[in-house]
């Protein structure tokens, strides 16, 4: 009897396990060949899954951010105040810092070899921000989106300063102080 795959599921374990792979090596390094020998399956099993190289890291992204704001929300769960939420999301983030720098690093990496002016025109970068700024807004209960896209980007500037070696920031005096500022600003 031939064996049962749910390909879906397959393509999700093989896509976890590509994130340390360019988090390792960078996208411009690693080949579709060291991908899949990193994977233990055949090149082509790999562009059976994934076309392309591109193909594979944008489906990456795309995979991570969503089990990002899933787990952020499981953690934020049951929080009742606006103090508790910001206090919970510095918590996560300071959880999982390791994750994020890695995450921006291949990001990082990835734009740096794209042309400049098509990474503007593609929708999937902006699909991802929006996932994230929304989710933020959802977390923490805030209705005004400009306010998230400035949470998130004040996030994103914590990890690239992490990313790029700054050890007097800090996660939890940061987002102590965003939530401060967001007590403030809302009453």
């Amino acid at each position: 009897m031939p064996k049962i795959i749910n390909r879906d599921q397959y393509r999700k374990e093989l896509l976890s396990k590509c994130f340390d792979l360019f988090a390792h090596k960078g996208y411009a390094a690693i080949t579709m060949r060291q991908i899949a020998e990193g994977l233990g399956v055949s090149t082509g099993t790999l562009y059976h899954y994934f076309p392309s190289k591109q193909v594979l890291f944008e489906q990456l992204v795309e995979e991570i951010s969503q089990q990002d704001v899933t787990t952020a929300a499981a953690q934020l769960e049951g929080m009742q105040t606006l103090q508790e939420r910001v206090e919970a999301l510095g918590r996560f983030l300071v959880k999982n810092e390791e994750y994020f720098i890695k995450q921006a690093f291949i990001i990082v990496d990835y734009c740096q070899h794209q042309d400049r002016e098509e990474l503007r025109k593609a929708q999937f970068f902006q699909q991802i921000d929006e996932r994230y700024q929304q989710a933020i807004a959802n977390f923490l209960e805030i209705s005004d989106p400009a306010i998230a896209w400035f949470i998130l980007s004040l996030i994103n500037g914590l990890i690239l300063e992490r990313l790029w070696g700054n050890e007097k920031i800090s996660f939890t005096e940061q987002i102590a102080l965003l939530g401060k500022m967001l007590m403030l600003y809302l009453e």
